[in-house]
């Protein structure tokens, strides 16, 4: 029977693997294959729904399906990168009669300066995750390949490790049978 400091260790182990995994795929690979793009809120204004530091994950959608009461993510100035994410509290018709939308952050007391147009709407909550959009914000960019590769070479030091332990309580077990038997035959 193995010794509870290794069961221990062991179902940490597992447990971290677990929960890296989990991660990973709400923030990369459910996204993905969804269609949808991560991001990270980094504001109070979205207060209590969607605190700092949360990942939402935006899909694409038509704008005849967004209504009031849903949470999009939208470019400040169309074709520039910076993104906001608010819910929408009004629909109207410009005077060209397109549709425009009025949003606000659930923690402002007042809705956002200017209309926005579908154009600048880069989709529609899908769902959030709180917290993690901070490792998402970490592992982003230049921080990426130094992450992955700390991830693969503790998950090969772990695999090692069990490897080494699988040899070593299979000698132990060879040794001890061994031992058994030519006691028995003495």
């Amino acid at each position: 029977m193995r010794p509870l400091a290794s069961w221990s260790i062991q179902a940490v182990a597992w447990f971290v693997i677990f929960a890296a995994v989990a991660m990973l795929a709400a923030a990369v690979l459910a996204p993905r294959l969804a269609g949808a793009t991560p991001y990270t809120i980094l504001t109070g204004s979205m207060r209590p729904s969607l605190p700092p530091g949360t990942l939402v994950v935006i899909k694409p959608a038509p704008v005849d399906d967004l209504r009031v009461g849903d949470v999009v993510t939208y470019q400040l100035e169309s074709g520039k990168p910076q993104v906001v994410t608010h819910r929408i509290v009004k629909i109207g018709i410009d005077l060209e009669g397109d549709p425009v939308f009025t949003t606000r952050g659930d923690t402002n007391d007042v809705a956002d300066a200017k209309p926005v147009r579908p154009v600048q709407i880069r989709g529609k909550l899908l769902y959030s995750v709180p917290k993690l959009g901070y490792v998402n914000n970490f592992i982003s960019g230049t921080n990426r390949r130094a992450v992955t590769y700390g991830v693969v070479s503790l998950l090969l030091g772990y695999a090692a490790f069990m490897f080494v332990s699988a040899v070593r309580d299979r000698r132990n077990a060879k040794r001890s049978s061994t031992t058994h038997s030519e006691e028995v035959m003495s």
